[in-house]
């Protein structure tokens, strides 16, 4: 372990100080059509705060509180989130009002990579932390603040996203759920599809058509809060190919949404919902997916030696991606954190981050040889590893957006179409 740990260091863990930055200096200024990542000064305090992070994550792993694996930050752990938010790691930037703590948007990236570096299992708490939240502090009311933000915070309230639909692939204008204005509230009738954890989460932000969608068909669209308790509401388990159901088909069926559910304003989805996208895409989720299996594939190389030139090339490409992302990520963070929006850089991370994800099982297939990963002498865990990514990366391009979808974006704000 104590080799593994420290050959590691070469490639993520000790580049600490290179993506501790602050934010207050080095935001982009978005001009144009330009794309910018702007470094950001150092802020070298943060280390301590890494070194926390760290020795609490070993401390959780020693007591048998999880195992790291290929699953990395997709397993699903309540108590394990719970103790996360008792060490104030959920909703690090809030308001300390709901149940925050009032830190920067770069310590909040340091705890993230840390925590999805060690493969710790986030799953419960994170896409509210990482969306839901900000959302209801962007547009919510002041009662759904305080009814929602501080149990987020406290590892006790878990959601999920309610934009997918059939037949709509990523094109999320063309939604065919239909909320309809009743007296005190709204009737909703139609279907989400592959909403991550609807079958063990509490809560879903939903986007629904509330009136015409005019000639863009971005008009008509809002967001709500729903109760998955609610009456109404069919929770369908959707295999993937690795047999596992961890997505779902949520069916609505004349479910009835209180008028105190409606998120923001009538008609406002669209401009809601694409903010909240720029959480769900930038940040290290969407190229940290695969990071065990390159720190198997590293270890695996240091032990081959000089046989094992291609390995070496193979891991010191992704490793220079990966440093690459890490930069860009804390850049995006730095213009959340002095108020930009950033839709197109936060597009570009996850269309390059996505990529790289599904890369990495494409080059340990290539660089180590069948005979290594399962004859004499093999580490069990890199063939369990491989074949675990084999099965799932296809889907890391397609979840928050598919290429198109995210490189039409891109093109759109460079003014190429």
């Amino acid at each position: 372990m104590r080799k593994k740990n420290l050959h590691m260091k070469k490639i993520t863990h000790d580049r600490a100080s290179d993506s501790d930055r602050s934010c207050e200096q080095g935001a982009a200024a978005l001009v144009g059509h330009s794309i910018r990542f702007e470094p950001l000064p150092p802020r070298h305090e943060l280390t301590e705060l890494r070194s926390k992070v760290r020795a609490f994550l070993a401390e959780q792993e020693a007591g048998g509180a999880y195992r790291a694996g290929a699953e990395g930050w997709a397993g699903y752990d309540p108590a394990f989130t719970r103790a996360v938010a008792r060490q104030g790691w959920i909703g690090m930037t809030w308001p300390k009002r709901y149940g925050g703590h009032e830190r920067s948007a770069i310590e909040r990236l340091v705890v993230t990579e840390e925590l999805l570096a060690a493969s710790a299992p986030v799953r419960a708490h994170w896409v509210a932390d990482r969306q839901s939240g900000p959302l209801l502090l962007k547009f919510g009311t002041e009662g759904q603040r305080q009814r929602y933000l501080p149990r987020i915070a406290a590892g006790e309230c878990f959601f999920c996203i309610g934009m997918s639909e059939a037949d709509s692939g990523s094109d999320l204008a063309s939604i065919r759920t239909r909320a309809r204005q009743v007296d005190g509230g709204w009737r909703v009738n139609g279907a989400k599809l592959w909403t991550s954890n609807a079958h063990r989460v509490h809560m879903m932000i939903l986007f629904a058509r509330t009136g015409e969608g005019g000639e863009s068909r971005r008009e008509g669209v809002s967001q709500f809060l729903v109760d998955l308790s609610t009456p109404g509401i069919s929770v369908r388990p959707i295999r993937n190919l690795a047999g596992e159901a961890d997505f779902n088909e949520v069916v609505f069926d004349d479910v009835f949404i209180p008028d105190d559910m409606l998120v923001g304003e009538v008609g406002n989805g669209w401009k809601q919902v694409t903010s909240e996208l720029v959480y769900e895409r930038s940040g290290p989720d969407r190229w940290l997916s695969s990071y065990f299996l390159l720190r198997l594939l590293a270890d695996h190389t240091a032990r081959c030696g000089e046989g094992a030139a291609a390995a070496r090339q193979g891991v010191g490409r992704l490793a220079a991606h990966l440093y690459t992302l890490r930069q860009m990520a804390g850049s995006i963070a730095g213009m959340v954190e002095a108020g930009y929006l950033p839709n197109t850089e936060a597009a570009l991370v996850k269309d390059l981050g996505t990529t790289f994800e599904r890369e990495i099982p494409e080059v340990v297939r290539m660089v180590v040889p069948e005979s290594e990963r399962y004859g004499p002498g093999a580490v069990p865990e890199l063939a369990k590893s491989l074949d675990h990514l084999a099965l799932h990366a296809p889907s890391f391009t397609i979840r928050g957006g598919t290429r198109e979808i995210l490189r039409g974006i891109i093109a759109k704000s460079l003014g190429m179409r």
